[in-house]
């Protein structure tokens, strides 16, 4: 029998961080205000519990959800100038709002980064994902970091300061408004350091009959996605929403150029939580959700308002949706 080789490769295994979250008492408060204001609202990182995120997973598979797709074709398109442009081969690659992961993995080979942090609001929701990756790629250090970046982006010290490259995919800067965009983006540019860059998705504007089936599809993931957020709020706010009393509604609004999505009641109600309750009149709706629509040019200048040059841009034939590479003045 020949002898075991004395030397074993090293098995790398990704670390987790889960970084503070506001308390249960200050997040159920956040959503009692919000529900009791004049015109009543629903932040939308209340999305994502894990049926929320398994959700969203479904509806970027839609027929109708363009984004994903086409913003998937652009960088297969073009990974190589983007590989070029972005410089980090050895840095590290910021993925926020990882999810399963698999539109960062898909950077891995042309960027090679020497470590990955994927960022989501919570770091458990990545173990499986940076799992399965971790055997891919044996030879990256990789770490789950649990945050809510939409308020405050706070990363640990064990996210290596080195050629930050910041990948935010998927149009989510349009969820904040043009002004909180800006400063998210600024607090981007500032955690990157003069060395660092961001590569963004930017749903662009297009004819409201292509923009508004995909917020509103025929199989009603999108409905269900949007009527999930009552029973996350039930759970860890304790409010009573039943989600018969509601229907989902979104529709582009072209004034202000975002998709909007609301819950509308069905009927007169009254919706209960401790300390606190609402009436809602039939037709009186939650607002949920702002999916804002750039040009290119628009964008840009939303970039310049942060503190970035002059960004890389590549699109889709159709004109669709922007992919832009933007480093710091």
């Amino acid at each position: 029998m020949s002898d075991l080789p004395t030397l074993l490769p090293i098995l790398r295994t990704p670390s987790f961080v889960q970084m503070p979250l506001p308390a249960a008492g200050d997040t159920a408060g956040e959503i009692h205000a919000a529900l009791a204001a004049p015109n009543a609202s629903i932040a939308p990182r209340f999305f994502y519990d894990e049926l929320g995120s398994r959700l969203f997973a479904a509806i970027m598979a839609l027929p109708e959800y363009y984004p994903t797709r086409t913003e998937a074709a652009i960088v297969e398109q073009h990974l190589p100038e983007i590989a070029a442009a972005a410089r980090i081969e050895g840095g590290t690659l910021v993925d926020l709002g990882a999810g399963t992961c698999e539109k960062a993995a898909r950077l891995f080979d042309a960027l090679k980064p020497a470590q990955y942090a994927a960022v989501d609001i919570s770091a458990d929701f990545l173990r499986s994902s940076l799992d399965c990756l971790q055997r891919q790629f044996p030879n990256m250090a990789m770490l789950g970091v649990g945050t809510d970046f939409s308020r405050v982006l706070t990363l640990p010290g064990e996210v290596s300061p080195h050629k930050r490259l910041f990948f935010y995919p998927g149009s989510s800067i349009g969820n904040f408004t043009p002004d909180d965009a800006v400063a998210f983006l600024t607090q981007l540019r500032e955690h990157g350091g003069a060395d660092g860059a961001l590569l963004i998705g930017v749903d662009l504007v297009k004819p409201s009959a292509v923009l508004e089936p995909a917020y509103d599809d025929v199989l009603g993931v999108t409905a269900a996605f949007n009527l999930n957020v009552l029973v996350h709020l039930n759970r860890i706010a304790g409010t009573d929403f039943h989600l018969r009393d509601w229907r989902h509604l979104a529709y582009f609004n072209e004034r202000d150029s975002r998709i909007e999505m609301h819950l509308e009641a069905a009927r007169a109600l009254e919706v209960r939580w401790r300390g606190g309750a609402r009436r809602f009149e039939a037709g009186e709706c939650i607002h949920t959700e702002n999916s804002y629509k750039y040009t290119p040019q628009s964008f840009a200048a939303l970039l310049a308002r942060a503190g970035y040059a002059a960004p890389t841009i590549w699109t889709d034939a159709q004109g669709w949706f922007g992919l832009f590479l933007a480093r710091p003045r």
